[in-house]
């Protein structure tokens, strides 16, 4: 099944701007457009998007993703790079978490520092 931009970016709450915006940022080599240009994205597209997505939202820089994007459409030899990069992005990713834990462990004091003042 095909799917359009519009359709991608209400399935992923994006905007369709930011979906024209990463095909212009190169990390959408992959993607099919009709005679009339339009982008289309099939089921391959969906899931290599929810890749792109995820390491996004945790914080790799859209130039390293273009670095991923580009490995991976080159195929098996470059595997070794792209372990090496989502090895590092879990580093990075467990540090996040951490940090959050920490973060939220000093919300919750707050939070019962503020509830036995009110007692």
């Amino acid at each position: 099944m095909n799917y359009t931009i519009g359709q991608v970016a209400a399935m992923n709450h994006l905007s369709i701007s930011q979906l024209r915006y990463y095909d212009n940022k190169g990390l959408f080599p992959f993607l099919k457009r009709t005679e009339k240009g339009d982008r289309v994205f099939n089921e391959d597209a969906l899931k290599f998007l929810e890749i792109i997505l995820c390491l996004k939202h945790t914080g790799m820089p859209i130039k390293d993703i273009k670095q991923f994007v580009d490995w991976s459409m080159s195929g098996n030899a470059s595997s070794p790079q792209r372990l090496e990069m989502m090895k590092q992005h879990e580093i990075t990713v467990l540090q996040q978490i951490r940090d959050a834990e920490e973060n939220l462990k000093k919300i919750q004091q707050k939070i019962i520092r503020i509830e036995s003042e009110m007692n």
